[in-house]
């Protein structure tokens, strides 16, 4: 038992020295004590957190067992459950509108830049022409130049 104690104790941990406080009084001091954190030891890994996966709501059921008709007869409790029920498809709805928005702009993003890009490459392609043409001209002329590419 003695053996079994004494190879459970610890040596004891190295102090650490003592840090003032200090209270960061904007958000760029709270950056600048964030970053000295780090950099004090950079061989530690940075654990850099995952994207956090879009909310989606619950498919609807296969089969609904429990289907509410308009008799009579209803306890007061039914009115709950087709509150929730309601509730929940009325949430479902706006998700898929928000969504269908959504991949529209998207849609209408790419084809902007797509239109941005064949732009760019086309007024490139006028002020390259324009440049061969203007440095020929100049080589005609007897000028010597020489020609960057």
């Amino acid at each position: 038992m003695a053996s079994s104690a004494a190879s459970s104790v610890r040596p004891p941990r190295p102090k650490k020295e003592p840090q003032a406080l200090i209270i960061p009084k904007n958000a760029a001091e709270e950056q600048k004590l964030k970053l000295e954190r780090l950099m004090k030891n950079p061989d530690k890994a940075v654990p850099i957190p995952e994207k956090m996966s879009e909310w989606a709501p619950r498919p609807p059921p296969e089969f609904v067992r429990d289907v509410m008709g308009s008799s009579a007869g209803a306890g007061s409790g039914e009115f709950h459950v087709y509150r929730h029920l309601r509730r929940r498809e009325y949430q479902r709805q706006d998700y898929m509108d928000a969504m269908a928005e959504k991949q529209k702009l998207d849609a209408e993003f790419q084809k902007r830049l797509e239109r941005n890009k064949i732009a760019a490459e086309e007024q490139t392609a006028k002020r390259r022409k324009k440049r061969t043409a203007k440095n020929l001209i100049l080589i005609h002329e007897g000028h010597r130049l020489m020609m960057l590419e």
